[in-house]
């Protein structure tokens, strides 16, 4: 009899261990190419802040290129083929990120998918047939339910390596707006995967989106496309076609993407087609010299593949904000861990020196944020720098250093926001 699938930690030191001996199938990829990718991700480059300036008049084409929705300066700072929501514009919104403020994270561009054509095909050596499809009605003919969960990039916060850390990294320079939280409707992918005939002998399970193809230093990296282990995948992960009670809308997977909680953000495949389901263990561009942790404090092969999210906690407030002397403040901000629901949440108004906790706005549960607020009644002119920490129920607390990468991923410590009294 086969033994139960491994868990979440014991599968990460499996596959890089894997991943290391050339045990694990390399998945629409040449290993060569995978491991130039590999010996350029283990090398700090210079942060790219890819931010474009968002100056459209009403009903011009969209500042980036590729991205379907308006995205208003008030609202988004463009990042090259992304979009990172200004926290401040969360402010007025509640527990849930409106379609219209969810941030978006793109490889290449948007693709626009007629659900009526489009079909998701299951196939694999850990199947007991031939490859199943699902059309779009279909699938929405399967028992659904709803999960409330975030979507974090894992590069969110990575400019405050540069910027508080003094320390060198690659990728797009995001603040704290890669994150949005929606609920999400959908079908258990474990359901669809065992109408499909899903066997014991299942290993990984690869989603592989329908967006163009990714070209990095001149390899064809193919489709994104990044395992799961087969443990996680007859979990908690949706097949997820609506959105906050809508179908997905363009940027954000429609018809259907993969909602996988608590995980980094590249694992949320949009726009899925087709799903491998294998006997033997997987790699991709994705877990390999991408979405792993390089650099000094970590194995001279790079750690594991990045799994979940880490804890964070952010202002919902316009850099460099202004409040006046000698009167109340309220003070409002988001707490989020990929790890366990937020337990409590500290603010400090004088740079660290004290601190006192927040009010929690709502009920604490994993894969979501918890909104909080703080009183503050400033008495001096001048700069001031705010802070927020969290810590969730493992009894983890936001450090005041992050443990340094290459790439930038999983940034975690406190952010200094700088204000000013006037």
């Amino acid at each position: 009899m086969r033994s139960d699938p491994p868990s979440e930690a014991t599968y990460d030191g499996m596959r890089l261990r894997q991943w290391a001996r050339g045990a694990a199938r390399s998945a629409g990829i040449e290993r060569r190419d995978l491991l130039r990718l590999v010996a350029a991700a283990s090398v700090a480059g210079p942060l790219a802040d890819l931010a474009a300036p968002a100056h459209a008049a009403p009903g011009a084409p969209s500042p980036a290129p590729g991205i379907v929705k308006p995205l208003p300066p008030e609202v988004f700072t463009v990042r090259g083929t992304n979009a990172e929501t200004n926290f401040a514009a969360l402010r007025s919104t509640g527990l849930l990120t409106p379609a219209d403020r969810f941030f978006v994270r793109n490889h290449t561009s948007t693709p626009r998918i007629d659900s009526a054509a489009w079909k998701l095909r299951v196939w694999g050596d850990a199947l007991s047939g031939p490859a199943v499809e699902f059309t779009y009605d279909e699938l929405r003919a399967l028992p659904s339910l709803t999960r409330t969960s975030f979507v974090e990039c894992a590069g969110n916060a990575r400019s405050y390596y540069t910027t508080q850390q003094s320390q060198q990294v690659s990728g797009t320079a995001w603040t704290l707006g890669a994150i949005g939280t929606a609920r999400w409707r959908g079908v258990r992918l474990a359901d669809v995967l065992r109408r499909a005939g899903i066997t014991g002998d299942a290993v990984d399970v690869l989603p592989r989106g329908l967006d163009d193809e990714v070209i990095s230093d001149g390899i064809n990296l193919g489709r994104v496309r990044r395992p799961l282990p087969v443990s996680k995948a007859l979990d908690d992960v949706l097949l997820a076609f609506e959105m906050n009670g809508e179908p997905l809308p363009p940027d954000h997977g429609h018809p259907v993407r993969l909602i996988v909680p608590s995980w980094i953000g590249v694992a949320n495949i949009k726009w899925v087609g087709d799903i491998e389901v294998s006997a033997a263990p997987l790699v991709s561009p994705w877990n390999t010299g991408l979405y792993r942790l390089f650099g000094p404090g970590h194995p001279p092969e790079g750690s594991a593949p990045l799994t979940r999210q880490t804890l964070k906690s952010a202002f919902e407030l316009t850099p460099g904000a202004s409040f006046a002397a000698r009167r109340r403040h309220v003070l409002t901000g988001r707490s989020w861990s990929g790890g366990a629901p937020v337990r409590t949440v500290e603010v400090s108004t004088d740079g660290g020196a004290r601190w006192r906790h927040a009010r929690l706005r709502d009920e604490p549960r994993s894969s979501s944020w918890v909104r909080w607020s703080a009183d503050w009644l400033p008495k001096d002119r001048g700069p001031a720098v705010l802070l927020a920490r969290a810590t969730d129920r493992t009894g983890r607390t936001q450090p005041e250093v992050a443990v340094h990468n290459t790439q930038g991923y999983l940034f975690d410590a406190v952010v200094r926001h700088e204000v000013r009294v006037v």
